[in-house]
């Protein structure tokens, strides 16, 4: 007779980013003894708790994607790089900001919402609350960084273009002022816009994973009314300078989070017949290739001639600060494509030519930061020196080939043993494994 197994997801992975994958844990020897009562229902609060400890196997695909997309965000960050052409914004309506934030939320529901379903919201939160305080750490260290390197380039090479360009002239000028202004989030340079939204998301996960572990529908349901109203009524964070607001808007991008977080607590497989269904994958196709049609119509004005104007007046803006639905669409048709095509035991995540990406991803938001210094300093090479071809495809596969090589010191570290434990954690496993030994025995006996 087969075991009756409980399924959970895991804790957080070393470097910060999220472990995935389901593991199985038997509940009792014998399913014609399970205990009853009191001590029954103990037990199996024990176990349960002690599972969600247990390591499991990631989901490669994840890191793979991750991966992706952290080059992608290189390529997108360099100006005029023929080599970005290779990226999903120049070929679809939208890029690797989409299914970032898609993952996240996924992830964050995934893992965390059984604790949150069990009753350790506090303890869900923390962990949550901590990843966005690192986050946020990350990005003022980025921030001050970044503007160190612009302000560098631009005396040095007696070039203010870099201080226009990057949005930090102002913070040269006034730096009393904007270091308050960056500390609040308000203030953010050009390529810095996609960590402020991450750390909103990720601080205000603990009620999204509490409304969603108990209402699933009307907790999308109330993300997609929010989605309506901010647009509808302008709703969006403030930035400096006065008047200007947040690149990505959170009160729209927090829609495909909510949606990724209500697809983690099952929902999508109740649909995935549909998902996967002929019809579903035509419609999908129908519309990348619609969406291709119109990117095409950017480059060429003959391809431009040919759309009617009333569609253009229907498709045009696209806005990616409050999240398109153009955008949202063609974000859900490609992962439809991507679920049926690259299914969890691809053949292909385990090649080589796959290693470099997943490496990436299981370490993104550092090689994330490290992508943004690269990005400008490949711009600022192609400025000084020549920006042809040849280079500019030089500088693309330097930086690959260095954040790879970030990548994998990152994870040789993280391989060191850590030598050092935390008495109270380490006392209260010992304990909980003990007591649940002995209540194990208990049933035995009788």
């Amino acid at each position: 007779m087969a075991l009756p197994s409980l399924s959970l997801p895991a804790i957080p992975c070393h470097d910060g980013g999220l472990s995935c994958g389901l593991f199985r844990v038997p509940l009792f020897l014998d399913p014609a003894r399970q205990p009853t009562g009191r001590m029954g229902q103990g037990i199996m609060a024990k176990q349960a708790d002690i599972s969600l400890l247990v390591p499991v196997e990631r989901d490669l695909r994840l890191d793979l994607f991750r991966g992706i997309g952290l080059w992608m965000i290189f390529l997108d960050h360099v100006p005029n790089d023929v080599v970005s052409w290779l990226t999903l914004r120049n070929w679809g309506f939208s890029d690797a900001a989409e299914f970032f934030v898609f993952i996240s939320g996924y992830l964050a529901c995934f893992i965390y919402g059984p604790f949150v379903a069990r009753g350790h919201f506090l303890a869900a939160t923390k962990r949550l609350w901590k990843r966005a305080a690192q986050m946020y750490v990350a990005h003022i260290m980025l921030f001050l960084i970044f503007t160190a390197q612009i302000a560098r380039a631009a005396r040095k090479f007696d070039n203010p273009m870099y201080e226009n360009e990057f949005n930090v002239f102002n913070f040269l000028q006034h730096p009393d002022i904007l270091i308050g202004q960056a500390l609040t989030l308000r203030y953010k340079p050009v390529d810095l816009d996609v960590l402020p939204l991450y750390i909103t998301l990720i601080a205000a996960a603990p009620l999204m994973l509490w409304c969603l572990v108990r209402r699933p529908n009307l907790t999308l349901l109330g993300s997609a009314v929010l989605y309506v109203l901010a647009r509808w009524f302008d709703w969006n964070l403030p930035s400096y300078p006065p008047g200007t607001t947040w690149y990505f808007n959170p009160f729209a991008w927090q829609l495909l989070f909510v949606f990724a977080a209500w697809c983690a607590v099952g929902n999508a497989v109740k649909f995935w017949h549909l998902i996967q269904s002929r019809l579903v994958l035509a419609l999908s196709v129908a519309w990348i290739l619609f969406a291709l049609v119109i990117v095409m119509t950017w480059h060429s004005d003959f391809l431009g001639s040919l759309i009617p104007k009333w569609m253009i007046k229907a498709i045009y803006p696209i806005d990616k600060t409050d999240l398109d639905m153009l955008r949202l669409t063609h974000f859900l048709a490609v992962a439809v494509v991507v679920s049926r095509y690259v299914p969890r035991d691809w053949r292909q995540l385990t090649a080589k030519w796959t290693y470099p990406f997943k490496l990436c991803g299981r370490h993104s938001l550092p090689i994330f930061c490290f992508g943004v210094f690269l990005s400008f300093a490949a711009h600022w090479t192609m400025v000084q020196y020549g920006g042809d071809i040849p280079a500019q495809i030089g500088v693309s596969i330097a930086g690959f080939l260095i954040m790879t090589a970030a990548a994998w010191v990152l994870d040789q570290t993280a391989k060191v043993p850590n030598l050092f434990v935390d008495v109270t954690d380490y006392e209260a496993a010992k304990a909980a494994i003990s007591g649940t030994d002995d209540a194990m025995m208990a049933v035995v006996r009788n």
